[in-house]
């Protein structure tokens, strides 16, 4: 098959990745088409992705509608021209409209609720939607819950292994405690008027009592953060988030992706509460903490960071989680594989009769 996916964001890379390489593997074309935001390229290029920037994000809403009919136009050249069996993306309104345009099947992802102006101009146009099983909403027909995460489909065990020697890279030991912050720039169309960690500077100061303080961040870091910054390349953060003694941030792919490798993890935001992915981390599997107050998110550090058998609770934690989700990769493949050849609809019951759940 001749399979199209559009990226837009650098957990993108990270979701779609090894679907690209299996999918190569056993004989399929594949074209990645990129924005350039924050380090999705550079991302793309350490894995040795071939792929084509369609666009460069700019702040503000109204360079956000200008860089959407950048891609859509771009990409209609690029999709007319490579003639795929089907385009993907992450709430993609590009790739789902381009697919109707040309007729070509489309499979949309999404894990976001609240992202609701992209659903409206997506779900629309696409055949095919995959949701995590504990998504709140019900989309219809096209809907496929499957029992995993997005996370799930680069940190599952087949396909991440942790590598100690990284983190010496920051000037750590195994075993020592060290702290990751991760601030976001607010710039998304469905993070507008939201907020996060208020007063940054005294959590880190706090956290700091505890051990080493590390911080990764969307956007430029004010002076007085800039020697906490994180000092190694982006595709290794899995690694350091994984032997990291906490993880707190307002980014939620990050503390989705804390959580599920064994590392306690507070979530920080206005947002906390509205995405169903959350709300099983810290209801069902007791991995991840959601909080829109940062005093009370600093609380709640603290206290863990006084924990002694904090990390090997939390190891036993994440066995439970491992135990109930499937492989997302491979439920990917499955899925573009068993779709039908021509374009004459996409019935979902032509698609699998396998339950994913």
């Amino acid at each position: 098959m001749r399979v199209l996916i559009d990226i837009g964001h650098p957990a993108h890379v990270h979701f779609f990745k090894n679907t690209i390489w299996n999918l190569e593997k056993k004989g399929h074309k594949v074209m990645v088409v990129s924005r350039d935001k924050d380090v999705v390229v550079e991302l793309l290029n350490a894995y040795g992705i071939p792929h084509t920037v369609l666009s460069k994000v700019k702040p503000g809403k109204v360079h956000l509608f200008e860089e959407w009919f950048i891609r859509e136009y771009k990409l209609f050249k690029i999709a007319k021209k490579f003639d795929p069996d089907v385009l993907m993306g992450i709430l993609s309104p590009t790739a789902a409209q381009i697919a109707w345009m040309l007729r070509k099947k489309s499979i949309i992802f999404n894990d976001t609720e609240h992202a609701v102006i992209a659903q409206k101009i997506t779900y629309p146009f696409c055949d095919i939607i995959c949701t995590p099983s504990c998504y709140q909403q019900n989309e219809g027909k096209k809907q496929i819950r499957y029992s995993g995460y997005h996370e799930m489909a680069y940190l599952h065990p087949s396909y991440f292994t942790p590598r100690p020697e990284i983190i010496k890279e920051l000037g750590v030991e195994v075993g020592e405690p060290f702290v990751i912050l991760r601030f976001v720039s607010w710039g998304a169309h469905h993070d507008v008027g939201q907020h996060g960690i208020e007063n940054k500077l005294a959590l880190v100061k706090e956290l700091e009592k505890f051990g080493k303080v590390f911080i990764t961040s969307e956007g430029p870091l004010a002076e007085e953060f800039e020697r906490y910054r994180i000092r190694v390349s982006s595709e290794k953060i899995h690694h350091l988030l994984y032997y990291a003694t906490l993880y707190v941030g307002e980014g939620a792919t990050m503390a989705v992706e804390s959580a599920i490798l064994g590392t306690p993890s507070i979530y920080v935001s206005s947002l906390a509460g509205t995405m169903g992915n959350f709300s099983e981390l810290e209801e069902k599997y007791g991995l991840l903490f959601n909080y829109k107050d940062s005093e009370a998110a600093l609380k709640k550090a603290v206290d863990l960071l006084k924990d002694p058998e904090l990390k090997k609770t939390w190891s036993l934690k994440r066995v439970a989680l491992l135990r109930d989700k499937i492989d997302v990769t491979e439920f990917m493949v499955k899925l573009i594989e068993s779709l039908p050849k021509k374009k004459s609809g996409v019935s979902l019951s032509s698609v699998s009769d396998e339950s994913y759940a």
